[in-house]
């Protein structure tokens, strides 16, 4: 039985990276860490089911995608979406001001703006640091089709920042 300890310790640990997931999906603060909140309650209830045998890390990140996921296809999320359509003036996304300047915020645009299918495999490769053949397992899909869905998640990245001046680049 874990402690609380040990669980505001493994909280601690993972919080930052599984909201940044969860928000890579659901494109809301708010939501993301929500889902986020509702993993770890959910791994606290039901630890009896996580096995050893795997990394911690591989297992809360595929609670998350799988509660992101189940998320984007609830009514909360459709009914969200369309008040968004009526009334664009309230979706102001809580943003530190110095990362909006940053060059990342651009990246991280990007990625939002693509596809589900190519932002969720681009979100595991870079962010989550996956190997492929890991993605593939996790998204329950073949190794190829996780091949062919970051590339063109990179083709479609590389279209949308190519008219993008980079601050390093007028450097050198």
């Amino acid at each position: 039985m874990l402690l609380i300890h040990e669980l505001e310790r493994i909280m601690e640990q993972h919080t930052e990276r599984l909201i940044r997931l969860a928000f890579y999906y659901v494109r809301d603060l708010q939501s993301a860490e929500d889902i986020v909140q509702d993993v770890f309650i959910k791994f606290y209830d039901n630890q009896q089911n996580y096995e050893e045998r795997g990394e911690l890390k591989a297992y809360l990140s595929k609670l998350v995608s799988n509660r992101s996921k189940d998320y984007l296809r609830s009514w909360t999320y459709r009914k969200i979406q369309v008040q968004q359509k009526i009334f664009p003036q309230q979706t102001v996304m809580r943003r530190d001001m110095l990362v909006q300047q940053d060059e990342r915020t651009l990246i991280e645009n990007a990625i939002l703006a693509l596809p589900f299918k190519q932002r969720e495999v681009i979100i595991h490769f870079y962010f989550e640091e996956m190997p492929v053949l890991d993605i593939a397992e996790l998204l329950t899909i073949p190794e190829s089709t996780v091949k062919t869905r970051l590339r063109r998640g990179r083709e479609l990245l590389k279209l949308q920042l190519q008219h993008v001046e980079w601050e390093v680049l007028l450097h050198e």
